[in-house]
Formats: structure tokens, C-alpha cells, sequence
């Protein structure tokens, strides 16, 4: 009696230590989240650039496996329980939060409803609006080398399926750019046993070539046809350079560089391109051309002058000199950052926003320190109005301010090239939030989405099959013996093997144990860094639900349908409690609206209760003394807090009854009783409507706890496996260490 006292003591201190423990670090980050995301919405940098992550908060289970991802830093935080995006403007649309999530509560989305995005219109397979012409990488909306890379890939498999048997005297496809899209989409023609051509208008590697020495360019590996592997945590420009050479020669392509595309004529499967150098003809044309080959310019007298550049490629040329950069992304501040450490030049920044929004939380620090130490001069909400010979005027605060100089550096991003596109006859289309691959115009490379879809359904019903057909072989190797009363057993011929300590029962304890701890290997992919290269978390999962589900029932077969003590009792009643809130958590929890979504039943609830607010509010201004009703009307129209699912069932009765004391009392303040009469049903609406969305609101925070219980009871579930192993070792059960 006395140990299993102390047992459940020691049990329930583990539990409540770690259950306080991670209630408190994520209370932490939540309040610091929650601040940063009030702070951006006070900035005005709520907006992202480009595509960007939205979190479904009705699908979001709070796992935060994609909050600590990506490359940018703390672009993702938690609020409310829940994944936020706390840094919109910073985002520049890795992706990797959303193949982070394990439950596809994120999606991608192009542009914003207040800001939408131009961008050319493309389909699953990245074809364009004009057959037979294709896009890739930055042009089609998706920045950043490895998604390019990645696209290029896709196209080129896609190509390869169309064209490899087809014979034909010209090529089968060109490629027009030799950037990272462009250059995968040639090892991946080359794969496919494809003939094609790459042409250039600049050098290899396209607008990569031109950045600064030594620029980061890179943050993650990749894998590319006949070079494998490649990359590093953090690579250079240089790097790369040298990377994209090793695969061009590995694969002898051969690109041709100083070759601009002025056109392409002709129809898919015989087209015409037409450069500088002369016509090539082919079946397919991929355009990997991306969006900076024109520089934005400045829109200021004098912006044409030979002074001005609009971009930064050596430091060290502008030793001595008064140079502006002008921007506030990270092209700007790093142009200002190399110049002030590599170079004695005096380096000044105008940037139109007291603030940068969308540059790296590195950057900023860096540019803030060379600032603080006199070797940048930050000219923040400030506008450059002209440029002349050894001098140039900014305005800032009304006033026009002109100062010596010698260079402009100008970083002011790429312009979509809408009339090079419209020449193409390729179609444009402006994007207002629409999810990566949902609807008509987001389509762009949604093939292999569609693929990874399908992947993931066919590995859960393959574990399905595998978890059934192993149930089913452990109920034929014992179903005679499991189902007699424990006190005949003795008597069953296989009682020795099958028994719990039996070397069949004790095998399949053994092999349900291990199988049940690499259970944890879920939580060790989500944190480790090393395994985030190892499949998606949501394959993870499924694995995870896979062995969770199986660990109950594999283990009563270990011990026969039977529970002779209290330490197995307790170990098999915590692991029904573990997979019960799993279940909860993963299936349950999502199933429960939170108010924030908008779309689904609740969605619609919402804004059935905001309709119905603003029509009683304009009745009660009607009336001769309102102010009495527009004080009920207030209460009915704030938004409930999230509060515990009891104090609500308490406080709801008690809401009802001092509505009807107002409502009676107010009938004189009608013209007539059906009037007041009408008003009271109408209100009484409003209250039902406002209590359903507290009720699924509060019933969402009582489900929230399923996770300290899931993880508190999995940690208490490994203390008492170790001393269930413990005993069974004490008592002699070492057959397979023999």
C-alpha cells in the first residue's frame, strides 16, 4: 500500500512539474507574440509582400512545429493558443511553415485582399495561358532559389512526360534564362533524355551573378540531378556559382549567354524563338526569366544618369566616394552594410518609411550598428526628389535637403516585365489571397501537391492494412487461449507460451515496447533539426497515430487480456488516456470552431450576429430615449472572451435573466407592445447567437488542454515502462539477452 502511495506521488509531482512547466513557456511566448503582432499592426507592416502563409485557426491544433522553420526568424509566432503570422512584412515566402504543419492548417496565399498581386496566369503544370509556354521561379510568384529550383525540376518531369518519344529535327524545348529555374530545368531535361537549348541575356547563374561578393544566397540544401546534394546551411553567391558549374559540366550543358529573347512566334509543338542571335525552333518554351531583370526605377529628374545603378556588385570601387543607396529591403540595407565595412566610401540610406518592414531581423540589427558607430548615415522618411551632378536632394519632414554625392545605388526590387509578357501573348492576372493551387488563377504547380496528397493518403491506408493484418495474426495465434476464463487458462496447452510472461507474451511485450517508444520520435522530428530532412511532419504523424492506436492493442495481447497488478493497471490506464487525448487533439479539437475563421458554420454564425446588431441598433436609435437600449445593444454586440467552458454555463442564466428585467422594463420606451415585442425576439436572437459563438469558444479552450495531458501522461507512460522493464529484469525475465 505504501509504494503505491509513493508511486502515485511521484507520478503526480512528474505530471504537474511538466505540465507547469510547458503551460508557462508557452504563456511566455504567447504574451511576447501577441506584442510584437499588436506592435506590426501599429506600424502599418501587416501586410506581406508576396506569398505569404494564412493559418486556418479552426484547423490548428497548436503542435507549433511551424513556428521555429523558417530561415527569416520569428515570421510565425503564437497567439491565442494558436500559429500567427507576427511579421507579415518580413515574409518572403519560404514555405517551409506550411510543410511543417502536420495537419494542413496553412495555406499559401498570393497577395492579400487589401493588396493584390499581378502575376502571370499559369496551371498545375505551370503552363501558361498561351499553349505550350511555360514559367518558372521568381516570375511565377514563388521567390527564393530552392522553390525555383524545385520548379524547374517539376517543369522539366512534366516536359519529359510530353516530349521524350517524340522525334523531331529541332529541339524539343528552350529555356530562356540560365538562373537557378532556368538551370534546373536543364538537368532535369537532360534526365528526361530531352533536346533543348539555354539561352542567357547576361551571364550564368542570371541575376545571382550580379549580386555583392560573398551575399548569402542560399539558407538550405537541395538535391540536383547529376550532382546529388549540394549546399550548406548558410551559401554564397560564390558558392552556388560554383555548385551550378559542377552540375552544367556533370551534365554537359551547354549555355549561351549574351543571347536576348525578342519574341516567339508560332503555335505549341512548333514555335519560333526569336533572339539577338538569330531563330531557334522548338516544341516548348520555358520562360526562367524572373522579375528583376527590371529594376524599378527611382521616378526622379536625373535617375538616367551615369551615376545612378541599381545594384551593388563590388565595394571596393566606390573606395572614397559619397555614396546613397535608396531602399529598405534587405538588397538595400546589405548594399549599405558592404559598403561601410568593405570600403571607406561615406555610405547614406533614404528609405520612405520611418521603419524598415521588410528586411531580415539580421540586417536591421547590423545596419542599426554601423548607424550607431557614424559609418552609415539613415535618412528614414525620406523621399529622393532629384539627382545631379555631385549632389542630390531628398525631402524629409516638408523640407527639401541637398547634400554632396557621388554615386546612387538604387535597390528598389524588379518590375514585372508585363510588356515582355503581353508580346509573348502570355496572359496576366491579379491575385487577391488566393490559396497556393486552389481555384483557377493560384493553380500554379499544383500537380505535385496533388501527388504529395496522394502519397500521404496511400502510406496511411497502407499502415492501416499493416495494423490490421497484425491484430488479426496475434487473434489467430491465440484466440482459443484468450478467450476462456483466466482461471482455466492453466489448463489451455499453449498457457506456457502465451501467458504474459510466456515466451511468446513476453516476446510481444518486448517488441509492442519498442515499437511503442519510437512513438516519440514525432516529438524528437519536430525539434531536432537533423530529422527536419527526413519526409514532411505530416508523414511523421501519421506514423505517430499509426503506432498510438496500435500500442493499446498489441500490448493486450502481451498480457493476455489480463491485469494482475497495479503497476500494469496504471501503465495501461495511462496509455488509454495518452491515445484518448491524441485522439482528442488530432480528430476532435479541429472539429471545434474557434469564432476567428471565416468561413465554415461559425463563420456564417458571425455574421448572421453582426447583421442582426446593426439592425437593432439603428431600431433602438429610433426611439425617444436610446440611450438605455443602446447600453443592452452594447453588451449583446462585444465579441465573448475566451473563458473556461463552466464559467460560461454559469453565467449564461444569470445573462438571461437580467435581459428580460431590461426588456421589461424598457416597453415604455416603445411606441407600441408589438413593437417592444418585436424588439425583445429580436434581441433574444442576438443573445443566442452571441452565446453560441462563446459556447464554441469556450468548449475550444477546454479541448486546448488536451495537450499538456498528452504529453504529460506520455512522459509519466516512459517512467512506468522503465519500471515495469525494471521488475520484469528484477524477477529474472532476461531470455533474450541469453
Amino acid at each position: 500500500m505504501l509504494f503505491d502511495l509513493l508511486l502515485v506521488g511521484l507520478l503526480t509531482a512528474i505530471g504537474v512539474g511538466v505540465g507547469w512547466f510547458m503551460t508557462r513557456t508557452r504563456s511566455q511566448r504567447q504574451a511576447a507574440d501577441t506584442e510584437t503582432l499588436a506592435q506590426v499592426h501599429k506600424e502599418g507592416r501587416s501586410d506581406a509582400p508576396t506569398l505569404h502563409p494564412v493559418i486556418d485557426p479552426d484547423k490548428c491544433i497548436g503542435s507549433l512545429s511551424c513556428t521555429d522553420v523558417c530561415p527569416e526568424g520569428d515570421i510565425l509566432g503564437v497567439v491565442d493558443g494558436k500559429a500567427a503570422l507576427i511579421t507579415p512584412s518580413a515574409c518572403i515566402g519560404h514555405g517551409k511553415c506550411m510543410v511543417e504543419c502536420p495537419v494542413n492548417a496553412i495555406e499559401l496565399v498570393f497577395g492579400s485582399a487589401k493588396k493584390g498581386l499581378e502575376l502571370p496566369e499559369t496551371d498545375e503544370f505551370f503552363e501558361t495561358s498561351r499553349k505550350g509556354v511555360y514559367i518558372v521561379g521568381e516570375l511565377g510568384g514563388m521567390g527564393l532559389i530552392k522553390n525555383a529550383i524545385t520548379q524547374g525540376l517539376q517543369c522539366s518531369k512534366t516536359l519529359g512526360g510530353l516530349l521524350k518519344d517524340q522525334q523531331s529535327e529541332f529541339d524539343d524545348v528552350v529555356i530562356v534564362g540560365a538562373g537557378p529555374s532556368g538551370l534546373a530545368t536543364a538537368l532535369g531535361c537532360r534526365e528526361q533524355g530531352l533536346k533543348f537549348r539555354v539561352v542567357e541575356q547576361e551571364s550564368l547563374g542570371g541575376t545571382i551573378a550580379q549580386y555583392p561578393r560573398q551575399k548569402i544566397v542560399m539558407t538550405e540544401r537541395v538535391e540536383l540531378p547529376f550532382l546529388g546534394k549540394f549546399g550548406a546551411p548558410l551559401i554564397s553567391k560564390e558558392q552556388l556559382l560554383e555548385s551550378w558549374e559542377q552540375a552544367i559540366k556533370a551534365a554537359d550543358i551547354r549555355i549561351n549567354t549574351g543571347v536576348k529573347v525578342e519574341g516567339i512566334e508560332g503555335e505549341d509543338g512548333d514555335f519560333t524563338v526569336i533572339t539577338t542571335k538569330g531563330k531557334v525552333k522548338a516544341k516548348k518554351v520555358v520562360l526562367a526569366i524572373g522579375r528583376r531583370g527590371t529594376p524599378r526605377k527611382i521616378g526622379c529628374p536625373g535617375e538616367d544618369m551615369e551615376k545612378v545603378t541599381y545594384r551593388l556588385i563590388d565595394a571596393q570601387q566606390y573606395e572614397g566616394a559619397r555614396v546613397l543607396v535608396v531602399g529598405g529591403g534587405d538588397a538595400a540595407l546589405e548594399a549599405a552594410i558592404q559598403l561601410a565595412e568593405e570600403s571607406d566610401a561615406e555610405v547614406a540610406l533614404s528609405y520612405r518609411q520611418p521603419e524598415f518592414g521588410k528586411a531580415r531581423e539580421a540586417n536591421k540589427r547590423r545596419f542599426k550598428e554601423l548607424v550607431e558607430q557614424d559609418r552609415i548615415f539613415a535618412f528614414m522618411a525620406s523621399n529622393i526628389k532629384k539627382v545631379s551632378t555631385g549632389f542630390v536632394t531628398l525631402e524629409k519632414g516638408g523640407k527639401l535637403v541637398e547634400f554632396p554625392n557621388d554615386f546612387v545605388i538604387a535597390c528598389l526590387g524588379g518590375e514585372l516585365p508585363t510588356e515582355f509578357l503581353k508580346k509573348m501573348g502570355v496572359g496576366m492576372t491579379r491575385l487577391h489571397g488566393e490559396a497556393l493551387g486552389k481555384g483557377a488563377k493560384a493553380k500554379r504547380g499544383s500537380a505535385v501537391l496533388d501527388e504529395k496528397e496522394r502519397k500521404q493518403r496511400r502510406l496511411a491506408f497502407g499502415l492501416f492494412v499493416l495494423g490490421a493484418l497484425t491484430v488479426a495474426a496475434l487473434f489467430v495465434v491465440g484466440f482459443d487461449y484468450y478467450k476462456m476464463p483466466i482461471e482455466l487458462r492453466p489448463t489451455h496447452a499453449m498457457h506456457r507460451l502465451l501467458r504474459p510472461a510466456g515466451t511468446w507474451g513476453h516476446g510481444v511485450g518486448i517488441v509492442s515496447t519498442i515499437v511503442m517508444m519510437s512513438n516519440f520520435l514525432y516529438a524528437v522530428r519536430k525539434r531536432w533539426e537533423v530529422l527536419k530532412g527526413f519526409s514532411t511532419i505530416r508523414t511523421w504523424l501519421t506514423f505517430h497515430q499509426f503506432v498510438g492506436f496500435m500500442s493499446p492493442l498489441v500490448i493486450s495481447f502481451h498480457a493476455a487480456f489480463q491485469s494482475k497488478n497495479h503497476l500494469a493497471t496504471i501503465t495501461a490506464g495511462s496509455l488509454s488516456v495518452v491515445v484518448l487525448t491524441g485522439v482528442i487533439g488530432r480528430f476532435i479539437y479541429g472539429l471545434v470552431p474557434s469564432g476567428e475563421g471565416k468561413s465554415g458554420e461559425l463563420g456564417e454564425l458571425s455574421r448572421r450576429w453582426e447583421k442582426l446588431s446593426e439592425r437593432l441598433t439603428e431600431a433602438a436609435k429610433s426611439l425617444a430615449q436610446p440611450q438605455e437600449m443602446e447600453a443592452l445593444l452594447e453588451t449583446a454586440k462585444i465579441r465573448p472572451p475566451e473563458e473556461s467552458l463552466v464559467k460560461f454555463l454559469f453565467h449564461m442564466p444569470r445573462q438571461r435573466v437580467s435581459d428580460v428585467r431590461h426588456l421589461r422594463h424598457a416597453k415604455s420606451l416603445f411606441p407600441s407592445p408589438a413593437e417592444a415585442r418585436e424588439f425583445a425576439e429580436s434581441f433574444q436572437k442576438l443573445r443566442t447567437l452571441q452565446a453560441q459563438v462563446s459556447f464554441f469558444r469556450s468548449l475550444k479552450v477546454l479541448l486546448s488542454t488536451w495537450r499538456v495531458f498528452h504529453v504529460v501522461l506520455a512522459i509519466v507512460l516512459v517512467v512506468l515502462i522503465s519500471a515495469h522493464i525494471g521488475v520484469s529484469l528484477y524477477f529474472g525475465y532476461r531470455w533474450i539477452f541469453s
